[in-house]
């Protein structure tokens, strides 16, 4: 890492706030993500906190990295790609790198991965007695994984992140004289695919824990929302954005579930990704 005048707008991974041309910021040369310098501070802060282990609270491998199957998978793509184009343009390589753009489909795991470092950084900020996250974990017997698992004394939740351009709606269909239908729209893209992984995910976490209550949730981040209202509830999945669901999270003190404990046996059903 290390402190740069920028040559190219961006925006912080943390805290998604635009970073113009020649702002002051922290580049990451493993990841090639930028952080604004306020963030940049905050966690070294945290850092030099925590320097002293303390017994009482988890680290950061037992709770999860954020994106990081996503970062991976993203970093995998883009060195294929890039081997492809040297293989192709001989001694050009380098330069047919340099001037190629990123394919949609690898540059879309990038995103991806942005969305849910950002998620899960909000996310920790939350983390106290009666609330514990998880990031990042694979679904036993499957290469699949959930992005975030949230646990409240209400119940758990799961977390799909998603950086989806757009503004999300739900569409009924049916009534009467047809069977109903919901679908999830984002812009005009039919997401109802989404609904039906979350609802996945859900099955597969309630199947592990019991009577505890499981809730779904897709959570939009950069998403078209409205000023007023916006969030809704589709098959029980609920669909809103990283600070309505940090509103929802928090509100959520009823209940008898033992938050530590929880998260404990959860973890060990899970590994992370």
């Amino acid at each position: 890492m290390k402190q740069m005048r920028l040559r190219y707008a961006g925006a912080c991974r943390v805290c998604g706030a635009s970073l113009p041309t020649g702002t002051e910021a922290i580049y990451e040369s493993e990841t090639r993500t930028v952080r604004c310098l306020e963030c940049a501070t905050e966690a070294a802060e945290t850092m030099s906190s925590d320097l002293e282990p303390r017994c009482d609270e988890p680290s950061s491998s037992e709770s999860g990295m954020a994106g990081s199957s996503a970062r991976r998978e993203y970093e995998r793509r883009k060195a294929k790609d890039e081997e492809k184009l040297r293989e192709k343009w001989g001694r050009f390589g380098g330069l047919a790198v340099a001037l190629s753009d990123e394919r949609p489909s690898t540059k879309s795991w990038d995103r991806g991965a942005i969305g849910e470092e950002r998620l899960g950084a909000r996310l920790d900020a939350l983390a106290a007695d009666g609330l514990a996250v998880l990031h990042d974990w694979r679904i036993p017997g499957s290469k699949a994984n959930i992005d975030h698992i949230a646990i409240t004394r209400g119940g758990i939740w799961v977390i799909d992140a998603k950086r989806y351009k757009g503004r999300p709606e739900l569409k009924i269909e049916g009534g009467i004289f047809r069977p109903r239908a919901e679908k999830l729209l984002v812009g005009r893209r039919d997401c109802t695919k989404l609904v039906d992984g979350v609802l996945k995910q859900v099955d597969v976490v309630r199947d592990l824990v019991g009577d505890v209550p499981v809730t779904g949730a897709l959570c939009f981040i950069e998403a078209d929302w409205p000023l007023v209202r916006g969030a809704f509830s589709t098959r029980g999945i609920h669909v809103l954005w990283p600070k309505r669901l940090a509103k929802v999270l928090v509100e959520e003190t009823a209940g008898d579930v033992e938050v530590a404990e929880m998260r404990e046996s959860v973890a060990a059903r899970f590994k992370s990704a």
